[in-house]
């Protein structure tokens, strides 16, 4: 994966087309051409408006006829790295294999392909094994269901019932995913994501979420994609240490607690839960603000297992608070989408676009941003904060899926109306400076500064940038220097665009 930033979209949400019209936007002459070193396609199988926005699959070796085909998508791929999602934990129960399994139970080739109870638990299920699965949204996952032939199951549905999950280990369920992996590798596919990876392996009497055979399974089916060309990014929101472990088996993770640490400093005008997690972070990471789902919560609080000796990164009370003041700069529009306020409830995430979660504060916005790009491991920036998108209350209450929020679909005339906005030209901007700069590929530095402070260096070669925030005002400074010459200094604002640029073509890469 090239070191510069990557963009995460959906096919059909930025343009308002399919994957010819998103090349468009992206390739060499569109509106946001050289701007990102890759994109992140979310679901574009078939179909992508099922039951979780593509994230339960009929086909997921099909392209959604709506919006092109492979050959489409190896265009893309042949111009900009394309990363796409693997869902290893489940299909939709619309597809032929449960269909067939449905209609002719055990004489089906798919038998044992779908995980029901009996197949985890063979000699039967203690309430003390049930309430040993680790769970992401409330109840048990499991779904009672009538087969077409008559007889009556219960199926293993981590996520909702339309989404069944598979036994990975099935030789059906090797060959299922097998086949995916090489249909994304015939097509020019260079990296993909573990979609729910975490709770693909289920085990009696274990909670079924990040096992050491969880482990097993992720190591082999990586060893798999290497084979193929691709690397591979594991999504996992949980416990922050158990996430540092985690990096050290795979390729790559996300940075899932940068979010709401970058809130929760500007906020509270400090930065200690920050700068104890840089301390320790892991460098292997994608860094993001925002992503297709909420704001995650569980990655900075404390373990649920064993709350009082595994603490989080900030204290359940500030936790709270961080919540309530999203909920607070957003008028109230995020707690309508959060919780048991809407479906596809997520126990861990807060609804709401990273821009209204600031209160629409553009310079607390691109202080953000800066403190992601600035960070160790690749930047990712999602197509909604790209544009500094607000909460889509329309479309949540259309759908009353509270992820919604954060899924504005953005037709080509209001995207070219979004690109002059001044925020919007200066985190364009932001994102050229760290594509482009020498400094991002030598030494980084956190020098010490006092609480309320941030500093962010890097250095290659006599080629520096700094990054001074100052949470309390809050304010950014960013300085670039050579071995010789006189420093350049901007302060961060919306307006930025033209200094930020001018940086660009000071330096040598420039």
């Amino acid at each position: 994966m090239k070191n510069q930033v990557q963009l995460i979209t959906y096919v059909d949400r930025l343009g308002g087309g399919g994957l010819r019209e998103l090349h468009a936007l992206l390739g060499r002459d569109g509106p946001l051409a050289g701007l990102f070193g890759g994109v992140h396609l979310l679901p574009f199988f078939h179909p992508i408006d099922g039951a979780d926005a593509g994230f339960d699959p009929i086909d997921h070796t099909l392209v959604d006829p709506r919006l092109g085909d492979w050959l489409d998508l190896k265009t893309l791929a042949s111009e900009l790295p394309v990363m796409a999602d693997v869902i290893v934990n489940h299909m939709s129960a619309d597809s032929p294999q449960f269909q067939h399994y449905s209609a002719h139970g055990e004489n089906s080739p798919y038998a044992g392909l779908f995980l029901t109870l009996d197949a985890v638990f063979p000699q039967g299920a203690t309430e003390r094994d049930l309430l040993a699965i680790y769970r992401p949204r409330p109840g048990l996952p499991l779904s009672c269901t009538t087969l077409k032939n008559g007889q009556k199951k219960i199926l293993w549905t981590t996520f909702t019932p339309q989404q069944l999950d598979i036994d990975v280990h099935h030789a059906q369920g090797r060959a299922y995913l097998a086949g995916i992996l090489k249909r994304f590798a015939d097509s020019g596919i260079t990296m993909i994501r573990l979609d729910a990876a975490g709770y693909a392996v289920k085990k009696a009497g274990a909670s079924c979420f990040m096992m050491p055979e969880t482990f097993d399974f992720i190591a082999a089916f990586t060893a798999q994609a290497h084979t193929l060309g691709m690397e591979v990014l594991v999504e996992i929101h949980s416990y922050y240490q158990r996430q540092i472990e985690i990096a050290r088996q795979v390729d790559w993770v996300y940075d899932f607690a940068l979010p709401p640490l970058a809130l929760h400093a500007l906020f509270n005008g400090t930065a200690g839960p920050l700068k104890a997690w840089i301390a320790q972070r892991p460098v292997n990471a994608l860094t993001v603000l925002d992503t297709h789902d909420g704001i995650g919560i569980i990655d900075i609080g404390a373990d649920a297992s064993d709350r009082e000796r595994c603490p989080g990164l900030v204290a359940p009370a500030e936790l709270d608070a961080l919540v309530e003041r999203i909920h607070a700069n957003s008028g109230g529009q995020s707690r309508r989408a959060t919780g048991a306020a809407a479906s596809n409830l997520d126990l861990y995430q807060v609804n709401c676009s990273f821009f209204d979660a600031l209160g629409g504060d553009e310079t607390a916005y691109l202080i953000a941003r800066a403190l992601q790009f600035f960070l160790p491991g690749v930047p990712q920036v999602y197509y909604v904060g790209l544009l500094a998108g607000a909460n889509d209350m329309e479309l949540l209450a259309h759908s009353g899926v509270g992820r919604d929020i954060n899924r504005h679909r953005y037709a080509p005339d209001e995207i070219h109306a979004q690109l002059q906005r001044p925020v919007v030209q200066a985190l364009c901007a932001l994102i050229r400076l760290r594509n482009q700069h020498p400094a991002f590929s030598g030494r980084f530095d956190c020098p010490p500064r006092p609480g309320h402070q941030l500093a962010l260096h890097w250095d290659h070669e006599g080629q520096r940038l700094e990054l001074e925030i100052d949470f309390a005002a809050p304010a950014a400074v960013l300085r670039a220097s050579a071995a010789e010459g006189e420093a350049q200094v901007l302060t961060l604002d919306a307006r930025s665009a033209p200094q930020l640029d001018s940086l660009i073509r000071r330096s040598p890469a420039g």
